[in-house]
């Protein structure tokens, strides 16, 4: 299966510029400046909040935002769960690696990562070289609540989800553990996971400069 052909690229949004801006929060200015033509990668669990933060990080810096999730399944025309079942994991996760690459080359943006994308060695050193990586942390309990809004999570189809999170944070948070950032996303407005994923971002890439 070939899920990466005709991939689109990113877009930037369309919202105002107003709405751009983290009003008295941190300046996206010095960020970008620091990025340069990197992406802001987002890596984590299902359902740490990736997509909402990541749409919040892309408004307050102007840039576009792309959830990989969604463009394996434009190129596929196939949903995830419609991948697992037809194709299996091993080629989801070979499809997902290809397309992930392809994104990184059309920086700056902020790109949203599937929950096992970073765990890939030649993903990890893609995303080193392209972007800044920033892991959204959360405990099993918020993974848990958030996950069950959504029944359209292949590796929960389990008797026991509780027992399949907690077993892929162990073998998943050392790994995730390697990117640039770590942020908390427990339960709490996203808003507040976005500003303090700015912050850091400003003093990451402050610190790369000097």
């Amino acid at each position: 299966m070939t899920i990466d052909s005709h991939l689109p690229a990113a877009t930037a949004g369309d919202a105002p510029d107003i709405a751009r801006t983290a009003a008295g929060g941190t300046d996206r200015s010095p960020i970008l400046a620091g990025l340069g033509d990197r992406l802001i990668v987002l890596v984590g669990m299902m359902a740490s909040g990736k997509t909402s933060v990541g749409r919040m990080l892309a408004l307050r810096l102007g840039l576009p935002f792309v959830d990989a999730d969604h463009e394996i399944e434009t190129a596929a025309q196939l949903t995830i769960p419609e991948i697992f079942a037809k194709h299996g994991e091993a080629d989801f996760r070979n499809g997902e690696k290809r397309v992930i690459a392809r994104l990184l080359r059309t920086g700056p943006a902020v790109l949203a990562t599937g929950g096992g994308a970073f765990m890939n060695a030649e993903t990890r050193a893609a995303v080193a070289a392209r972007g800044v990586s920033v892991w959204l942390k959360a405990d099993a309990d918020t993974i848990l609540r958030r996950a069950r809004r959504r029944s359209n999570r292949p590796l929960l189809q389990t008797d026991d989800p509780e027992r399949t999170v907690k077993s892929l944070m162990q073998m998943r948070y050392p790994i995730y553990a390697l990117a640039d950032l770590t942020i908390s996303s427990e339960d709490g407005p996203h808003e507040a996971t976005a500003e303090a994923v700015m912050a850091a971002l400003a003093a990451h890439l402050s610190g790369e400069a000097s």
